[in-house]
């Protein structure tokens, strides 16, 4: 495709508040902007971030403090100042990855540029909204608000089937079309060097296997499968170190399990790692990455440790073993902390298990963050195409309706704020001119009295 696009991404989550659909949006931007066309990323302010380490231009807008109830802060979408700027932009086309707060600042945005609007759904949302709201009938409004923000939008992506089955159960009946994400690491493995570097001052005994997990801390993520997995090893006597790499509202709630099953001593937690070369180190230290969630509809972190050649334990049946294959390139289970430990008595006496299903993992499960953005980039076309042909269908929803209210409600606003400033800027243009002619006035007269001083000099 030749034509450059500039396209606007918009997401809820993005540096300093890192997770897989952040690490997206990232390398979406990143590739685009480097490679491909334009890109600008919106998102909620945070106090302390440093947008100048990107090499594409960040829009922030106005946010609440929501970190602890949702792990990151949320955006205030209906900021007139965010969607004047954004308005300037020239944009082609509005890709948000968040239906909620961000797909309704796209949808009020769309409305205003008209240009066509991509929404990818990455997380199960349902889990989401059942963790921050309690009360059946206040968790079934906000889903339903969440699929009419999907139903929305022209054309819908999801980064797995799993995702797309998730989507179903939830009430959305429009089409969708897998696109999934990649990784922002090359295949293959750091230096020995870098492992010895970030692994030094950990008990990390040589010949000891040792397991990883890399991500947000919550027990969704089958972490209680994990450690129930690993007291059956310790109490048959196997040595092992299991490492969590991560931060999450349930992480103290985590540390104090592991206390209680007396694993504190080969157990390690370690915070959020942002160096991407330290997290490979990691991958590369391991012998196998455990990650028995059924919550991800992607697992990017599955294919992260796939690309430096670590193997993974999933469940049979998840969103993150969709292209894995038992045996071959993955171990697949039930799920349950039975079924985990089997497969761990098993590895740890044949190690070579674990280096065998790695290497063919990443040759198998391996897709590079290039790969997916340009896919993603070239099908950007064929929904350019298909907007302005007319291909896809009216948006005529009650939210539609006050979205496009919302939308006429702000362009007024905007166009009192343009007006004002404009009338400021005449008035003060009248002030200076009124200051010149002051000046004017009081140097001439100031001239005249000293001529008039001159002229009385004359009779003295």
């Amino acid at each position: 495709m030749n034509k450059k696009l500039n396209v606007c991404l918009i997401n809820d989550s993005f540096p300093p508040a890192i997770d897989g659909v952040a690490t997206a949006v990232v390398n979406y931007a990143t590739i685009i902007q480097e490679k491909l066309g334009q890109a600008t990323v919106v998102t909620p302010d945070y106090p302390e971030a440093d947008d100048s380490v990107f090499p594409f231009p960040v829009v922030r807008y106005p946010s609440l403090n929501t970190t602890k109830l949702v792990g990151y802060r949320t955006g205030v979408p209906l900021s007139t100042g965010t969607i004047d700027k954004l308005e300037s932009g020239d944009f082609h086309l509005i890709h948000t990855h968040c239906p909620i707060t961000s797909a309704i600042l796209a949808r009020i945005l769309r409305d205003r540029i008209h240009v066509p609007l991509i929404l990818t759904y990455h997380t199960k949302f349902d889990i989401d909204i059942a963790n921050a709201i309690r009360g059946k009938s206040l968790q079934k409004t906000a889903i339903q608000m969440l699929v009419d923000n999907i139903s929305a939008c022209d054309e819908v992506w999801t980064v797995s089937r799993g995702a797309g089955e998730n989507l179903r159960s939830l009430g959305y009946e429009g089409k969708y079309i897998v696109m999934p994400n990649g990784v922002d690491f090359p295949k293959g493995r750091v230096s020995d060097a870098l492992i010895k570097q970030v692994s030094e001052g950990y008990d990390l005994p040589e010949g000891v296997p040792v397991f990883l997990f890399v991500g947000r801390m919550m027990w969704y993520k089958g972490i209680r499968i994990t450690l129930d997995a690993l007291k059956q090893l310790a109490a048959d006597g196997q040595d092992f170190r299991m490492v969590f790499i991560g931060g999450g509202t349930d992480k103290d709630e985590i540390i104090a399990y592991t206390k209680r099953l007396g694993l504190s001593g080969q157990v390690i937690f370690i915070p959020p790692i942002h160096d991407r070369e330290a997290i490979r180190a990691w991958y590369c230290r391991a012998d196998l990455f455990l990650f028995p969630s059924t919550f991800d509809t992607n697992g990017l972190v599955v294919r992260e440790s796939a690309a430096c050649g670590l193997g993974s334990v999933l469940i049979q049946g998840s969103c993150a073993a969709e292209d894995a294959t038992d045996g071959q390139n993955s171990f697949l289970i039930e799920e349950n902390a039975d079924a985990m430990a089997a497969v761990l008595r098993r590895v740890c006496k044949d190690p070579e298990a674990m280096r065998r299903i790695g290497e063919n993992a990443e040759s198998d499960l391996y897709i590079s963050w290039e790969d997916a953005v340009t896919n993603a980039y070239d099908r950007y076309a064929y929904v350019q195409e298909n907007y302005r042909a007319g291909i896809y269908p009216e948006h005529d929803t009650f939210s539609d309706f006050i979205f496009r209210a919302l939308g006429g409600g702000m362009d007024m606003h905007i166009q009192a704020l343009h007006k004002r400033d404009q009338n400021l800027q005449e008035m003060n243009a009248l002030r200076d001119r009124a200051f010149d002619l002051i000046e004017e006035a009081q140097s001439s007269i100031e001239k005249d009295l000293h001529d008039f001083g001159d002229y009385l000099d004359r009779f003295h």
